[in-house]
């Protein structure tokens, strides 16, 4: 049975809610998750869910209720409390009155790129949640081995983000790196450095590449950075048929992990 909390001076609201803030994200390694379906993938994932709340017009459908009884087979604590406060609790307008909390571990780049891994995606301040999320959601599409988000990205837990993964976020290995760190472990693991870069000839789908390639997908506004580049053993480009001066970044990186998997196999 769900435990009923009527006070938002409830220690366990007032801590659910300061996890919409990023710094309390990353000090308590924990994000929040909203909405039934991805609530259902986090069970099917065996995402490490802490808990959950529900405001008081979920217990209204069958189908909810029986996911609840799922939860608690799972041992899961459930809060219930009131329309108003849930509101409070989460980023968006039409609540589908489920939330539930996430506990996550931080990866170091030393332990998670594995001898078998091929095809890494590294992620070069890429600002814009919307387009985070969908790269992680194409990157899981396309069978990315892993992700490197590096400094300056956009929080890969902020909610926004999280939304547009539909539910990636929990099959992707995504690792936190310094750009130093990212290069020197993909060099001790043989991998090839490909950057999209528009100041080059050479085109994305007339390029040969190695059997371990690290994509690189730089920031929305300035692409990919100078030492980067330097550091890059491939640059390749996407041919502009029409006037569009760019890509968006997420676009580009779609194109670019579909053609490089193709050749990878």
């Amino acid at each position: 049975m769900p435990i009923n909390i009527s006070s938002k001076d409830n220690e366990r609201v007032k801590y659910t809610k300061s996890l919409l803030k990023s710094k309390n994200r990353q000090k308590e390694s924990k994000y929040i998750i909203e909405g039934y379906r991805i609530l259902t993938l986090a069970i099917e994932c065996n995402a490490d869910l802490d808990y959950v709340f529900i405001n008081e017009t979920f217990e209204d459908k069958d189908e909810h209720n029986e996911f609840l009884k799922v939860l608690e087979e799972n041992n899961i604590k459930i809060f219930k409390t009131t329309n108003k406060i849930f509101k409070e609790l989460v980023d968006t307008e039409n609540t589908q009155g489920i939330l539930g909390v996430i506990k996550f571990k931080e990866r170091k780049i030393e332990h998670n790129i594995e001898n078998n891994d091929k095809f890494v995606l590294i992620l070069d301040r890429i600002q814009d949640p919307g387009n985070m999320g969908t790269i992680i959601r194409t990157a899981d599409a396309a069978g990315i081995d892993a992700i490197v988000a590096l400094k300056g990205c956009v929080d890969i837990y902020n909610p926004k983000v999280i939304r547009s993964t539909m539910g990636s976020i929990f099959d992707m290995k995504i690792i936190h790196a310094t750009q130093e760190e990212c290069i020197n472990e993909l060099r001790n693991n043989n991998f090839k450095i490909v950057s999209s870069y528009l100041d080059t000839d050479n085109y994305y789908h007339k390029t040969n590449y190695d059997n371990k390639v690290a994509l690189v997908i730089g920031n929305e506004a300035n692409g990919v950075n100078d030492d980067l580049i330097k550091e890059s053993d491939i640059l390749v480009k996407i041919p502009i048929y029409g006037n569009a001066e760019s890509l968006n970044a997420a676009i580009s990186s779609a194109i670019l992990m579909y053609e490089i998997k193709k050749y990878l196999g």
